[in-house]
């Protein structure tokens, strides 16, 4: 993360307390990228760390959400109407610096984000590792959270993602893929690609997608 400071709020919402971990350089930024984790996983999950560690010194604050179940040291996420009330709860304290606000977040995450952006005002969203399907279940299509979310998209996805490959996702989609990337974006080694070239891929195409809204 480097000169970016790191700040951390705890935030009351209806469904316990969530907790933001801010991360910005001192120069003024142009606008919040606001991160959600998975059902799976916290916010140590590499996607969000390399951009929590890169998008700073490029004019862009990230914060990291933890919604109320992660906090509490719960195992296993609440249902989606829990996820989006938690995520409501705590939007004025991610619209407080007084920017534009990027609603994103991975996997589980990144669904929150997609079905609460436009009652919130979100200016676009950031959807890394959308769960087009469950895994062998591609009937079970969630396309109409991703295209329903009513602002400008960048979907980030793995060229392996058992939960939707690049190609299974609608037309028209604006969508960077991570080459041979699982849904956590772990690459084989025999694909001859790192964990640093893989996240320096995702971090230049959301650092050019966000320059390309907000110069």
């Amino acid at each position: 993360m480097s000169t970016a400071e790191r700040e951390t709020e705890t935030v009351g919402t209806p469904a316990g307390d969530a907790r933001i971990t801010w991360h910005r350089e001192a120069e003024p930024a142009r606008a919040v990228v606001a991160l959600g984790h998975g059902a799976g996983g916290g916010i140590e999950a590499r996607d969000l760390r390399a951009l929590a560690a890169a998008l700073p010194a490029r004019g862009y604050t990230v914060a990291l959400v933890e919604q109320p179940w992660r906090v509490a040291g719960r195992k296993v996420a609440p249902a989606p109407k829990t996820l989006d009330t938690g995520w409501t709860a705590l939007w004025p304290a991610l619209e407080k610096p007084g920017l534009p606000v990027v609603a994103g977040g991975r996997s589980a995450g990144a669904r929150v984000a997609c079905r609460t952006a436009r009652d919130l005002g979100a200016q676009a969203v950031l959807a890394l590792s959308f769960p087009l399907h469950p895994p062998g279940r591609p009937e079970k299509s969630r396309a109409d959270e991703l295209t329903g979310a009513g602002v400008p998209t960048l979907v980030v996805q793995g060229g392996r993602d058992p939960f939707g490959r690049p190609e299974e996702f609608p037309p028209g989609t604006e969508l960077t893929e991570i080459a041979h990337g699982d849904h956590g974006f772990a690459v084989p080694k025999r694909a001859g690609v790192g964990e640093a070239e893989s996240m320096g891929r995702l971090t230049d195409a959301v650092v050019s997608w966000l320059d390309g809204m907000f110069g």
